[in-house]
Formats: structure tokens, sequence, C-alpha cells
């Protein structure tokens, strides 16, 4: 054993005493396995990290002195809805100031389809950070089924099938699904367990957006774990959370399910973003998913039927009485209204009173109709616990993900991961910041198996954050949502700096990261 143990050392060994590029110096290294910091040298060549040490000696090009200052893996965003957006703002620069290194998109079951395409777009393209792509679900039954609500053919889950094993073979890392959303939302979960086989025979894991996040919270829950246990794959629930007044508490009934599912052998994990106010399109979240079927058109003329527009009405007036509206249409505030910007900051209430109407449940569901028919919004919902968020955050086996994007105008997009280490860890002392880090790197890049990233260790990928964990601090709020986080001093994407004393870089060492599949056809 002391001869294996000595081979497998001597490479970095001989390597650590050829020049390297650069060379961190007195670092507080907190390395992403959850373990207690200790102090050390850090040693990279290109892109790697070649030496890990106590006063490393090596020759360097460039050394770099990391006294008083906290060296970590760099941040994993495993639900992030920055593409295609970063083919045009590359530098992805809300999330590289946080200290993400590496952003996952293709989430909630919407994905580009082709990949293949998706990636040559991002190879083509001089990014600062790490791109990994899911292959979504619902983009799959799109292709395949349109907006249709009914169960395929044989032959059409044939096809679904090969769509999503083509996916894999293009480098996605996983199916993503989002079952409360429509044209996913029509299927059966048997549907998407045949989906999960081809996946997981490949290399990849599920993630879903559930079913629900309310009233069938538990049921929902159960149907993701299924999927996981009968699919064959890890499964794990994004941007997890319990909302509507009636159901607070309820995070300690889904983590009992997760860990009841773990403990026979189950892979199910968590990922959440650490807010008290969700988004997401205004109708997706308040208009009934059956309503949507056959497309806009069809909504649009289910919307001037009487009869099918008080239905519609009357589970719009539920969800916004029990569900996302926190019992109160103030909770429900519009950030992207492409066809009358003039509504972008107010809420469903205050629109209503401007109008001269009372700021009635009922006033808001009419309101939310009018907007859907005419294109939509996108929506920021005041509806979850504080106390659940805490609870969820302090599960093992969840990780943070912001369900941000470059566009996407929510405080999560650029204050996701500074809010968790100046908040959660500094602040009201909910976890600690060695396990912190675990949840930002460690844990994600296990869960999708990128083996070499995540951790501080020789032979691993040079993505690393240099910061004070004292003075890292939240800017974005919900009135100001893109305020760059601060107190980040240095970001190193595949060993170069993508982030120096702050600023961003000219730099461009990012690069698309693919899923097993595709590794091992070559």
């Amino acid at each position: 054993m002391l001869r294996i143990l000595f081979w497998l050392c001597l490479p970095f060994s001989l390597l650590a005493q050829q020049p390297v590029d650069l060379l961190i110096k007195n670092a507080r290294v907190v390395d992403g396995t959850g373990s207690p910091y200790f102090y050390a040298d850090i040693a990279i060549r290109g892109d790697s990290i070649v030496a890990l040490g106590h006063n490393l000696n090596t020759p360097a090009s460039e050394t770099l002195d990391a006294a008083g200052l906290t060296v970590t893996p760099g941040f994993l965003d495993v639900h992030n809805h920055s593409y295609p957006d970063i083919l045009t703002e590359p530098t992805a620069r809300v999330f590289l100031l946080q200290g993400v290194t590496t952003l996952i998109g293709g989430p909630d079951g919407s994905s580009p389809l082709p990949l293949r395409a998706a990636f040559d777009k991002l190879s083509k393209t001089p990014i600062s950070v790490n791109m990994a792509l899911l292959a979504g679900h619902g983009t799959i039954r799109q292709n395949v089924l349109g907006m249709e609500n009914r169960p395929p053919t044989p032959a059409e889950l044939d096809r679904m099938r090969e769509l999503a094993r083509q996916a894999m073979r293009d480098g996605a890392i996983g199916l993503s699904t989002g079952l409360f959303y429509t044209p996913a939302n029509f299927a059966a979960t048997e549907e998407v367990i045949a989906l999960g086989k081809v996946v997981g025979e490949l290399g990849g894991f599920h993630v879903s957006h559930i079913r629900d996040e309310s009233h069938k919270i538990i049921d929902a829950v159960k149907e993701t774990i299924r999927i996981g246990e009968e699919g064959g794959l890890p499964t794990q629930i994004t941007h997890h959370k319990v909302g509507g007044k009636a159901h607070i508490g309820r995070s300690k009934d889904t983590l009992r399910l997760m860990e009841e599912a773990r403990a026979r052998g189950v892979d199910a994990t968590i990922d959440q973003y650490p807010y008290t106010a969700s988004s997401t399109g205004l109708g997706a979240a308040l208009i009934p998913q059956y309503a949507f079927a056959g497309g806009q058109a069809a909504l649009r003329e289910r919307l001037t039927a009487t009869e099918q527009r008080a239905k519609i009405k009357a589970e719009i007036v539920r969800r916004i009485e029990e569900e996302r509206g926190g019992g109160d249409p103030n909770n429900i505030v519009l950030t992207n209204c492409s066809f009358d910007r003039s509504l972008e900051g107010k809420s469903l209430a205050a629109i209503v009173k401007e109008r001269g109407q009372p700021p009635t449940v009922a006033n808001a569901a009419e309101l939310t109709m009018e907007v859907q028919a005419k294109g939509g919004c996108s929506a920021v919902f005041h509806w979850i616990s504080e106390d659940d968020i805490q609870r969820i955050l302090k599960w093992p086996y969840t990780m943070v993900a912001s369900d941000g994007g470059i566009t996407l105008r929510h405080p999560r997009s650029a204050g996701t991961f500074v809010r968790i280490l100046e908040r959660y860890v500094r602040n009201l002392k909910v976890i600690t910041l060695e396990d912190a880090v675990r949840k930002m790197s460690g844990l994600p890049a296990q869960r999708l198996r990128l083996y070499d990233r995540g951790l501080i260790r020789p032979g691993m990928k040079a993505d690393l954050v240099i910061l004070n964990p004292d003075t890292v601090s939240e800017k974005a709020t919900y009135v100001q949502p893109m305020l760059p986080a601060t107190g980040i001093r240095d970001v190193l994407v595949n060993g170069k700096f993508a982030v120096r004393n702050g600023a961003v870089t000219a730099e461009r060492p990012g690069r698309p990261l693919y899923g097993a599949a595709k590794l091992n056809m070559h």
C-alpha cells in the first residue's frame, strides 16, 4: 500500500520542483470538503493545481501573498439561466464577482436542442467562466408533442428517448425537469422515468423543479424520489422551497422523505437559493397549467369563453390566497414586461390601485389574465418562510444554486453566493464557513461528476476564489437586483485571473464542460 501511495504522489512531487506559473503563499485554505481550514501554499501550472503544501519554495513566474485572506475552490452554480445570454455577455460579471467559476445551464426542463449546436457556440465564444448544460425534458417533450396535453404514443416515447440519448452524447451532464411548467406538467411520472433510465445509463443525473411547491409538495417530493429510484439515477430537487402561509414548516416533512430515501439507497439531494421571494413567469405561476394546452392562442380563446375564464380566475384567486401570492396581491411584483415597461417594479395591488380599483385578490386575478393575454410578464413572489430556508440550508445534502441569470432581475442573480457567506455564515451563523464552501463547491462538483473541480488538491483544475469572509457583502436588492457583490478579491478560472483586485479582467479562460457520455466517446 505504501508503494502505491508513493507512486501516486511522485508525479506531483516532481512537478512541484519545476517552475510554476503562480504560487499562492500563506493562504488560509477552505478546501471544499467541509473539513476545517488549514494554512498552505498553492502552486499552479497551466490550468491545474500542481502542489499544495507548507512553505513551498517552487520557482514561480508570479507569487501572490494571500496572508489574511481565505482561498476556496471556485463556486459551481448548479441552476443557472445564463444560456444563451452568455454568448453576448461573456464575462457573466455578476456571477464572477460572487466567486462563481462554473455555471450549469438548461434548468427547469428547458434547454437548447440539439445541444451540439449550443456547445459549438460556447466553444467558439471566449467566456470568463466554465459552462455545462442539462438536457431539458420539457424541451424534448415539446419537440415531439408540441403543447398537447396527452401521453406520448410508444413511437413518440421512443423518439423522446432518442433525443435524450443524443443530448447526453452531445455533452449534457443530466436531465432537467420542470414538472410545474407546461408542457412538462402534462407528462406522467412514468414518462420521466423512461427518459431517466436513458440518462442514468449514460452517466447523468436528474434535477427537477418539482410539480408543486405548496399544498401538494409532499406528493411532488415523493415523485422526484421515485424518478431517481425507478430510473436508476441520482435525483435532485432544485431551488427547494415551501411556499404559502399554510405550509410554513413543511420542510420538516420534505427533508424526512429525503432522509428516508437516502437511507434505502436513493442518491437524493437538494439545491437552494437563500431568498424568501421566488421569480418566474406571472402566468406560469398563477394560471392553471391545463389552460396552456395548445399554446398561447388556445389560452386566449379560453380567456374569452365565459365559463372557462371563470374557472381559470377561481384558480388564480386560490393561488394568490394560498400559494404564490402569500395571501396578498402586494406580494407579487412584475419585473419584465416587454409589452409595457411602465408595469415593471409594481405589485399587482399597486397596478390595480392606479386603475382606480380596490386591490382585491379578484381584481389582481383579472389583471393577471389581462397581462398574460398580452404576452405575459415575469414576476417576483414573496411567499417563502425564512425558517424553512434555514432548515433546508442546514441539511447535509443541500447545495447552493442561484436560479439566476445574466439578465434575470432578482437579487439571487447577483447575490446568492455572497449572501450565504455574509448572512448565513458570518451574521446568523446558521452554517460554518467550511460547510458553506462545501455546499458551493465540493458537493455540487461531486453531484455533477465534475471530478477535477470543486476541491483544492493537486491535480484539480485551478478554479479558485481569494476572499475575505469578514468583508464580503451582497449589494443586490429587490429594487436594484443586479448590483454586483463586493469583497471577492480574486477569481481564477482554469489557472487564469478572471477577477483581480475586485475587477473583471480581459482574460476569458472559461470553457464548455461536458458530461460523461461525450467524454467516454473519446
